[in-house]
């Protein structure tokens, strides 16, 4: 299994090394610098590159990863092949299946995006080093509930906004987060928005005509965040689109 394998290859790092990752995890913020290092102690690091599977659907093992550096994006297959993608880590969040946790990830792939760092831990460091201190405990119940109303916030949006709002919508939300400065292709946005690459296209080139976004490969440029966010709430993005409001 993927965790099995990384597991297997995750030494040559140092107490220093893992301490100063850890330490900027924002579980462990509470945690004063022994602390952390007596977690740092039992953490194993890895090195992954981009498009490593780190989860696959119907994992035997329980793992949950830290994501110290890079971006892995959770993902799952439609019977007809096509992929919808239901999160996208940043450094410092936490993903994995963990029961102990309520995190059950059946049928889910999670995917490198770029050349990440994680830190790798089993059901008994889970507990013994995580929940068995109420602080942590209590931001991971911060940060998965957290990710519970962004994936329900997207759904109704699926269902409640056109395809331009919601490409609007993300884009807006993503530059906030990577300053200014999205790094997903095309399919990548698509897959998050729950659309097609081709629309996604079409609709990038409309938000370029208006001066909006600069699309460079595998990057999308963010010029005025709040001019996205007022269109993703407008009702006059089909004219601009080519009449694509219930396009999928």
């Amino acid at each position: 299994m993927e965790a099995d394998a990384l597991r297997s290859g995750a030494s040559g790092w140092t107490l220093p090394d893992k301490v100063w990752r850890l330490s900027e995890v924002d579980i462990f913020r509470d945690l004063g610098v022994a602390e952390v290092e007596g977690i740092a102690q039992s953490a194993q690091m890895k090195e992954v590159s981009a498009g490593s599977l780190l989860i696959s659907p119907n994992q035997a093992n329980e793992v949950l990863f830290i994501l110290k550096k890079g971006r892995v994006r959770l993902y799952r297959l439609a019977p007809d092949g096509r992929s919808l993608t239901t999160a996208i880590i940043e450094p410092g969040q936490i993903f994995g299946a963990m029961l102990a946790m309520g995190q059950h990830l059946d049928d889910t792939y999670a995917e490198a995006l770029d050349a990440s760092v994680v830190c790798i831990m089993s059901r008994s460091d889970v507990n013994g080093l995580l929940l068995a201190d109420s602080r942590v405990a209590a931001r991971i119940a911060e940060v998965l509930g957290a990710r519970v109303l962004d994936l329900e916030r997207r759904l109704g949006d699926t269902v409640l906004m056109s395809v331009p709002a919601r490409i609007a919508s993300a884009l807006a939300t993503l530059a906030r987060v990577d300053g200014g400065e999205v790094r997903l292709t095309h399919e990548q946005l698509a897959d998050l928005v729950g659309t097609t690459r081709e629309t996604t296209t079409k609709v990038l080139g409309d938000l370029r005509q208006r001066e909006l976004v600069r699309l460079r490969r595998g990057r999308i440029q963010v010029i005025d965040v709040q001019a996205l966010i007022q269109l993703s709430r407008d009702e006059d993005l089909a004219p601009v689109t080519g009449g694509m409001r219930g396009s999928h």
